[in-house]
């Protein structure tokens, strides 16, 4: 089974999402970067991962099922992950994603920030593709309902809050992110069989 995961991040939140669901999808490939390195050094953008390689849009075709995570800006996902979806002309043409299982994941800077819009914008990019979008429902359980500490995620899938780049994911977000990694995989894996 080839799930790959794919993400970009500004800051580290997303990348901790996404190294406790390498467990259960092999691949991780970050998106192109788009903004200019002046802007990237005024945001006080980290340098990008360079252990992780840049996927391509042809590269999708090869993947089992798939992961995407993202920051969210103005209430959906951040343009270097809209322009990679952007480049995928060809394959839609085919639609050679078509039945592919995908999750989504994605980090907002506050609460009222975009948790769920975000979500359900990038919807959009996986039905105009066919991908059937495997959400988390209400299936991670009590996690789902906590309330004495600030948790980001929704029914759509595993969120945090970023705030200016260093708050950091919790622990109870860090568990639903490895959850919706296990759920998605099973899922894949079902529907290979």
């Amino acid at each position: 089974m080839d799930m790959s995961r794919l993400w970009h991040a500004k800051y580290s939140a997303v990348l901790m999402q996404l190294k406790v669901l390498k467990q259960h999808f092999g691949r991780m490939e970050q998106v192109p970067e788009t903004l200019p390195s002046i802007i990237l050094q005024k945001v006080k953008a980290p340098p990008k991962a360079d252990d992780v390689p840049e996927i391509r849009p042809e590269q999708l075709v090869e993947a089992d099922g798939f992961l995407f995570g993202f920051p969210s800006r103005f209430g959906v996902m951040a343009a270097q992950f809209k322009a990679f979806f952007d480049a995928t002309h060809e394959i839609w043409e085919k639609q050679a994603l078509a039945g592919k299982p995908a999750g989504i994941f994605w980090s907002t800077g506050f609460h009222g920030g975009g948790q769920e819009l975000t979500a359900l914008t990038a919807v959009t990019q996986l039905a105009h593709h066919g991908m059937i979008f495997v959400p988390l429902g209400y299936t991670f359980g009590s996690g789902m309902f906590e309330m004495s500490e600030v948790k980001g995620g929704s029914s759509y899938g595993s969120g945090t809050f970023a705030a200016d780049g260093s708050r950091q994911p919790t622990e109870i977000e860090l568990q639903q992110a490895f959850y919706q990694g296990k759920y998605v995989a099973q899922f894949a894996k079902k529907l290979k069989s």
